[in-house]
């Protein structure tokens, strides 16, 4: 049976990419987009190019409030296009950056990255869990700040740190259902996240590369595609880690 992935904020940046890739791996994909409705649809249209569906749902991960009726949603989405009340795979990739040093950085950001980074994931899946199917596999995305610091990042690196304990409890507890649930940590990708400093801004991308032991920045392709591979039946026995994708930022 075709399994189906659900990728939290995929109408751009590693979202998308993911879901190309997991598409190009036979799977059918369930994307979210918080606004982004056209470029949700184009992705949904590279899918079905590939040969596999794809539908786009409509999602703000910081608002909790709206994770019932998302999840109804959902619920018939499946139903309607696959004729079946369970999806096997989610990954909890939405997200933004905000680049503020610890001593400025105000309650608002604070709570608003609380809310999109460790409160949306934690209580989006427990509200899906129902839906997830026994055997499934869950992907909470981090970040390599959680294990390297770098000025400005100070509330954010403490949500990813959030996010990878809150994946090993995950682990722990969904192993009775055969649910593997493990953490990816991108280092530095050239996309628009964070404003696209890491793409357009030379010095910082060749800063970067000079700290990388593969001597380059990392690229999309190069997150989508272990989220793919982790999704595959090669890493069914991969559970509750932490694995960072970064070509070896700051060794």
């Amino acid at each position: 049976m075709t399994k189906i992935a659900l990728i939290t904020g995929a109408s751009r940046g590693l979202g998308k990419n993911a879901a190309l890739h997991v598409a190009a791996k036979g799977h059918d994909v369930i994307l979210t987009y918080r606004s982004g409705k056209d470029e949700a649809a184009e992705v949904v249209a590279q899918i079905r190019r590939l040969g596999r569906q794809a539908v786009a749902l409509q999602l703000d991960v910081a608002d909790s409030a709206s994770f019932a009726a998302f999840a109804d949603a959902l619920r018939a989405e499946l139903q309607n296009t696959w004729q079946r009340d369970r999806f096997d795979f989610l990954v909890n990739n939405a997200g933004i950056g905000i680049h503020a040093s610890f001593a400025d950085t105000s309650e608002e950001q604070f709570d608003q990255l609380v809310d999109i980074h460790l409160k949306g994931p934690f209580f989006l899946t427990q509200k899906l869990l129902p839906l997830i199917a026994d055997g499934g596999r869950i992907i909470n995305i981090s970040s390599g700040l959680a294990r390297f610091a770098l000025p400005g990042y100070a509330a954010y690196a403490t949500m990813k740190g959030g996010i990878e304990v809150l994946t090993r409890y995950m682990a722990k507890e969904l192993g009775a259902r055969g649910i593997a649930v493990n953490t990816l940590a991108p280092g530095a990708i050239e996309t628009d996240f964070g404003g696209g400093a890491v793409r357009d801004n030379k010095q910082l991308n060749d800063m970067i590369a000079a700290q990388t032991a593969l001597g380059r920045v990392g690229l999309p392709d190069d997150i989508g595609g272990v989220i793919a591979s982790l999704l595959s039946d090669d890493n069914r026995w991969v559970n509750a880690q932490r694995i960072e994708a970064s070509g070896g930022m700051f060794l």
